[in-house]
């Protein structure tokens, strides 16, 4: 597949080094010369300039490209050069930075293929870090939405139970399921949850703590301190680094 990428900052210069070495052919455009120097010391191909601009994305092959990724920092590069994508059948993604706010995401989230927030992500893998334990975030699908891997322990309501009696609240769903030592896979109805197994829960942040009680065996005031009240309130930008595809 052909991709082009705008921003060849932290997140533009290593989401084009996976794809490379998934076999894949990535352009990049960015307008800093030290990182279009970076760039190209890294044989990435580097259209110099605004990526917000037509003219600059057709020279980037926007025409025969299958999608394209507008990482900068600047959510106005961002936005228009996804627009104008749109019109050459691109399949668009979006970054957004510092003002992760619901009404932001909501606004923009219909209007792109998909929005991604990088501190967000980077924020979920440093608070699973020190908290440690039976509870990992493994993404947010969405502003109130989230995927968590928790493990059953003894104190848990629901050890010993199968996963048929096991009652969730209705805006939480497991997803997939793993005996202790063992590979996740789709959950088994006549399985047992014992100490030590693991649950990929799919739930909305207003029932994730009444789902930590039921699964982990966290207290009330416990559960809901480490749930949390949704993306919104941990959504630190962990990186002191602005990527400069477009206008600044």
């Amino acid at each position: 597949m052909r991709f082009v990428i705008i921003g060849a900052g932290r997140v533009g210069l290593r989401t084009a080094r996976v794809l490379r070495d998934e076999g894949h052919e990535v352009t990049m455009i960015e307008r800093d010369e030290a990182r279009v120097r970076r760039a190209r010391d890294q044989e990435f191909p580097v259209v110099e300039g605004d990526g917000s601009r037509e003219d600059i994305l057709e020279d980037a092959g926007i025409r025969d490209a299958d999608a394209l990724g507008a990482l900068t920092g600047d959510l106005n590069v961002n936005f228009t050069a996804c627009m104008i994508a749109k019109h050459y059948d691109c399949r668009t993604i979006m970054r957004i930075d510092e003002a992760y706010r619901e009404g932001i995401y909501r606004k923009y989230a219909d209007q792109v293929d998909e929005v991604i927030y990088p501190e967000r992500l980077g924020a979920i893998g440093a608070k699973n870090a020190l908290l440690g334990g039976t509870i990992r975030a493994i993404a947010d699908i969405a502003p109130h939405l989230q995927v968590v891997e928790l493990t059953i322990t003894d104190a848990a309501p629901v050890n010993g139970y199968t996963i048929s009696e096991l009652q969730l609240p209705a805006d939480a769903t497991v997803l997939a399921f793993g005996k202790r030592g063992r590979d996740l896979g789709l959950p088994d109805a006549d399985l047992s949850l014992e100490d030590g197994d693991r649950l990929i829960v799919l739930a909305d942040f207003d029932v994730l703590s009444e789902v930590r009680q039921l699964l982990v065996g966290e207290s009330a005031a416990q559960a809901a301190t480490n749930a949390g009240t949704g993306s919104s309130s941990a959504a630190t930008d962990l990186s002191s680094e602005t990527d400069t595809g477009g206008v600044n």
